[in-house]
């Protein structure tokens, strides 16, 4: 009978386990905020490290920031996209004027492996406006890299920040 017991312990604990892995719900929100406009901070690495812990080494990545206007209905405006370094100087400035990005339209910016100047810590600031109520824009970050035979990638998402 205590085999039983401990039996249906353990086979509960793995259910309880594959249902924190995975989730019946899946990963979307079922609230939709509508806004007006946001500033969002991305974070971006133009290089992660690996190797030894006295002597790591720097793995250059390829960065691409994807700005994606979920709206169905509606385009938001582009304000600007502007990307700094690790000690939060900024680099540069990728809009001369603002942008207009149609209802689920997508604009990408890309910065090339071999640029190094954002550093680990680097990241982008995003601020878009609407006249009216529309769903906030997915903006999220691409990092990907081969070098020899060893290949990464991983993504980051923006967060609303209040300026």
């Amino acid at each position: 009978m205590k085999f039983k017991n401990k039996t249906w312990l353990i086979v509960f604990m793995v259910v309880l386990l594959i249902q924190g892995i995975f989730p019946i719900q899946g990963n979307a929100s079922s609230d939709i905020i509508l806004l007006k406009g946001q500033s969002v901070y991305v974070p971006v690495y133009s290089h992660i490290y690996h190797g030894d812990r006295d002597k790591p080494k720097p793995f250059d990545l390829t960065v691409t920031l994807s700005i994606r206007n979920t709206d169905p209905k509606l385009e938001i405006v582009i304000l600007s996209v502007d990307y700094f370094d690790s000690e939060g100087n900024l680099l540069k400035h990728y809009l001369e004027k603002s942008k207009n990005l149609k209802n689920l339209g997508t604009i990408r910016y890309v910065i090339k492996e071999k640029d190094k100047t954002g550093g680990s810590g680097a990241k982008f600031i995003v601020r878009w406006k609407s006249k009216e109520l529309v769903n906030a824009p997915l903006i999220e970050a691409i990092m990907i890299s081969t070098q020899s035979s060893q290949g990464i990638s991983f993504i980051s998402r923006g967060q609303a920040i209040q300026e």
